[in-house]
């Protein structure tokens, strides 16, 4: 597949996943598109040396890295993609625990069940990345269960 049809391809399905104008926002014209090895599928997008996001060959979805999630947050209004948790439970989510619904102080109300969102601390600064199991007002009402799956936490890429 050519360079530019991959990058077609994966900005048509981050703006299919997030929303209109989300593809050219995430994904520039300079990066970088590695592909499988086995498959010869798209695997990973990286900008520099940063990893933005990996498409999932199960459900051909992106999942965003640290660094993808916060060019989201630069370039998108407070609240989108966000859910924003408890200053207590910061430090635990960052190590990759889930985050409970108890936890969260805000969401985006957008969010639906299986979607990728960004977990935030109150100064609005990325400390996980995972998927919503809850929709976002879901997560602001129910004082019981799991509101994300943590994917990866910020202390969990730095040794």
């Amino acid at each position: 597949m050519e360079r530019w049809d991959s990058l077609q391809k994966i900005r048509s399905i981050a703006n299919y996943q997030f929303g209109r104008g989300v593809g050219e926002a995430l994904l520039p014209k300079n990066v970088t598109i590695k592909f499988s090895k086995t498959t010869g599928k798209i695997r990973f997008i990286y900008l520099g040396n940063d990893l933005l996001a990996t498409l999932r060959a199960r459900d051909g979805m992106l999942a965003l890295s640290l660094s993808g999630a916060r060019r989201l947050l630069r370039t998108f209004p407070h609240p989108r993609f966000r859910v924003v948790v408890k200053d207590d439970v910061v430090d635990f989510i960052k190590k990759g625990r889930n985050v409970f619904a108890k936890h969260v102080i805000e969401a985006d109300t957008e969010i639906r069940p299986l979607e990728e969102v960004i977990v935030t601390d109150t100064n609005d600064e990325v400390i996980a990345v995972g998927r919503a199991l809850l929709t976002g007002r879901e997560m602001l009402v129910f004082k019981r269960g799991v509101a994300v799956r943590v994917r990866r936490g910020l202390k969990e890429e730095t040794p």
